[in-house]
């Protein structure tokens, strides 16, 4: 294992304490304050996990990790933080992380996570999977796209591109009585009164971008 963090007492902390509380299967063989060097320490040490604090002066803990990965794709990636901040986290896991855990816990807490992400597991503490979870669940109105037909949501786009009835009744071949009809029945879907509160859901919900097809 390499650790890549600018904080000496923590380094050495984990250097000493968990090769001998995990019984010899973790061990630190390289260490560095610097993140643009963390790459190549990998790559000299042929690590199967580097520890990297998200919190790095420049270039930064979440270019380090998109380094590593890029170098030496099987490397698993550990993100680790002094602080609770859900959008760090989130851009160490889209940078390639595949654990996160607070840089808070006693070393001894870390060997189990640590062991767990060496046989393939990614780990993150409960309350912040629990964000993540709340920050990438649809909200009602995002959920709205998904319930309606290919039809609906074809109508829904002309609505929003400001279609009147008649271009409506042209563009999907029936009658401008059938349009209305169908118009009416899309608003009722959608919960709102009018085509403009349509349209604006549909920009909320990024129709128009084609996100909501």
């Amino acid at each position: 294992m390499i650790v890549v963090d600018d904080h000496p007492l923590f380094t050495r902390g984990l250097s000493l304490l968990l090769p001998d509380v995990s019984e010899g299967r973790v061990r630190v063989v390289g260490t560095t304050d610097d993140a643009s060097a963390a790459a190549a320490l990998v790559q000299r040490h042929r690590a199967d996990v580097a520890v990297v604090d998200v919190q790095m002066p420049p270039p930064g803990g979440a270019r380090a990790i998109a380094a590593i990965r890029r170098v030496e794709p099987t490397v698993r990636v550990v993100a680790m933080s002094g602080s609770a901040d859900s959008d760090a986290a989130v851009e160490a896991l889209r940078a390639g992380a595949a654990s996160f855990l607070p840089k808070t816990a006693d070393p001894e807490a870390l060997v189990e996570p640590l062991l767990a992400v060496l046989d393939g597991w990614s780990v993150l503490p409960e309350a912040l999977l629990r964000r993540l979870l709340e920050r990438a669940a649809p909200t009602d109105d995002e959920g709205i796209a998904g319930q309606l037909s290919a039809d609906e949501r074809r109508l829904w786009r002309l609505i929003a591109g400001g279609a009147g009835t008649m271009d409506i009744a042209t563009t999907l071949h029936v009658s401008e009585r059938t349009a209305k009809r169908l118009v009416a029945h899309l608003l009722r879907r959608l919960n709102v009164a009018t085509r403009v509160e349509a349209a604006g859901l549909a920009g909320r919900v990024g129709l128009e971008q084609g996100t909501g097809r």
